[in-house]
């Protein structure tokens, strides 16, 4: 185990951009999203260790956007969608008073890139979907410390961040990971048996194969734990999410597959676990609540005083534990083929799902049709031959092809449903 390559999130070393004292300045990438929203809510309790300096969103909820970056003074505002700049310069007017600076504001596909290099200690990369890639690189090329929710941008770009990151420079946010990063501080690498990644089961855990092809979409939007965005939210449903994360638990903590396991725990309390070699196991646990991992993402070394809520020890609580249901959901499995695969082929699972899970919310595709998919989009596009190194153009052309073949797929299939 010793001769493994050095993991990109390893809770032992600490990488400090712009060390000194006051808040540590923060970018937020996706503010308006769920994990923006929160992240903001964590800095606003903790105005001592945090300042935000720039916001970036996607530009769906310009109002709300307007409103963090008056309550945070941020110094720059930046949106993928330029249609909204107009609106968004109104309401930011609206919000400020007579005689205080508005911020700058960034508009187009490369906004949130601008501002992930931008001066500050700590970029949370809060954008959902591969579109994070270019951020998250510009944030580890600028030598920021970037605090990773996109989990996409690891799995699609993963020899491309891993040749820019320093030790100590990826700190997880996900909760899953968060949790391994915790439990890892406890040992050494050589002490590492196995990597326990946890998964609720979504909203149907326990149903058949057969059983869920006719769940609908709002079925797909009712967790029952976790409170996230549509998109999350339907790969939870199919467990692509969990095996999103099991590729990033792999380029993270450079553990091979066949030792990270997925076992399902309904009521999320227990996060993730690591399995020493003299037989401990570690877990680490809180009530389901992402304030928890963001604030680790932004503070670590040092923890925020009440980020997350605690438990009540004082009253009776069930903890279960069960095996995964390969069968009906076989997400997992692919994934791990597509990880050991390498090159292109994480991007070209992950586009297709996207592209699979907006067909399923616009009625365009059952849900059973979302994981079938994908895995003919993964057979088709075969062992990747990228040579010796990944480039970017490498993964948009991939991701490009992918997202085409999805879509081809999925209006034969809304064409034979329509005949039959």
């Amino acid at each position: 185990m010793t001769d493994a390559p050095a993991p990109l999130a390893d809770p032992h070393l600490v990488y400090d951009p712009v060390a000194g004292d006051g808040p540590k300045d923060v970018v937020i990438l996706g503010s308006t999203g769920s994990i923006g929203t929160q992240a903001i809510d964590l800095v606003l309790r903790n105005p001592d260790r945090f300042r935000v300096t720039a916001l970036s969103a996607n530009g769906g909820r310009v109002a709300l956007l307007a409103e963090q970056a008056h309550r945070l003074r941020v110094r720059t505002v930046a949106v993928a969608r330029e249609d909204v700049v107009p609106e968004l310069r109104e309401a930011l007017s609206a919000r400020y008073g007579a005689g205080e600076p508005l911020p700058e504001v960034l508009a187009g596909p490369d906004a949130a890139t601008l501002v992930a290099a931008s001066d500050c200690h700590t970029v949370l990369n809060g954008i959902t979907g591969s579109i994070g890639l270019a951020p998250t690189l510009a944030a580890l090329e600028a030598g920021r410390t970037l605090a990773l929710a996109n989990k996409e941008s690891l799995i699609v770009g993963g020899p491309l961040v891993k040749a820019l990151a320093k030790p100590g420079q990826i700190i997880p946010v996900d909760s899953e990971h968060a949790a391994l990063f915790q439990a890892l501080a406890a040992g050494t690498r050589a002490d590492v048996r196995k990597l326990v990644v946890t998964a609720s089961g979504g909203p149907f855990r326990g149903r058949t194969r057969q059983e869920l092809a006719a769940v609908t979409v709002e079925d797909a939007l009712a967790h029952p734990t976790w409170a996230m965005g549509p998109v999350i939210t339907i790969n939870s449903a199919t467990l692509v999410n969990k095996g999103l994360e099991v590729i990033e638990a792999h380029l993270l903590y450079d553990i091979p597959f066949d030792r990270i396991e997925v076992v399902v725990h309904p009521q999320s309390y227990v996060h993730s676990m690591v399995e020493f070699t003299d037989g401990s196991t570690l877990a680490q646990a809180t009530p389901p609540d992402m304030r928890g991992p963001i604030a680790i993402g932004l503070g670590w070394p040092e923890r925020v005083p009440d980020a997350a809520p605690v438990f009540d020890w004082s009253k009776a609580s069930t903890w279960e534990f069960f095996p995964l249901d390969d069968e009906a959901f076989p997400a997992v499995n692919l994934a791990r083929h597509v990880g050991e695969l390498a090159g292109t082929a994480p991007a070209v699972f992950n586009a297709a799902n996207e592209e699979c899970v907006e067909a399923f919310r616009t009625g365009a595709l059952p849900f059973l049709g979302i994981i079938d998919t994908v895995t003919r989009v993964v057979e088709e596009h075969g062992t990747p031959d990228t040579g010796t190194s990944l480039t970017v153009p490498d993964v948009l052309e991939a991701e490009n092809w992918a997202r085409a073949r999805a879509r081809e797929l999925t209006a034969r299939t809304a064409s034979a449903e329509a005949r039959a």
